[in-house]
């Protein structure tokens, strides 16, 4: 089981985990959940539910990924598997993403 902090301009949001190859679970941070005026990280995981559950990586954070031979060259330097969204969401998305959403591995 693989975890990970998800920061909204570096608050914290939420914890990704990845609990099974086919089972993802997002789940608000109680004080940003009870904060009325932080948004939803996203429309597709909206604050109205604190737990999201999901078969495959939420589209959200696979959206962060990159692509093509981008995403090739990111595997092979970081030495791991291209399938493994997940393990390069956690090695990618900690600084300098795009928009106000990083996500940073739990140790």
């Amino acid at each position: 089981m693989r975890k990970a902090n998800v920061y909204f301009n570096g608050m914290l949001a939420g914890e990704l985990t990845e609990t099974t190859e086919k089972e993802y679970v997002f789940c608000y941070n109680d004080a940003y959940f009870k904060d009325a005026a932080m948004p939803a990280i996203s429309l597709t995981l909206p604050k109205s539910s604190q737990e999201h559950r999901s078969g495959f990586l939420f589209p959200f954070f696979f959206n962060m990924l990159s692509e093509g031979s981008n995403r090739l060259s990111q595997s092979r330097l970081l030495r791991i598997d291209e399938k493994d969204h997940f393990g390069i969401l956690l090695a990618t998305s900690q600084h300098d993403t795009v928009g106000a959403i990083t996500v940073k591995p739990v140790t």
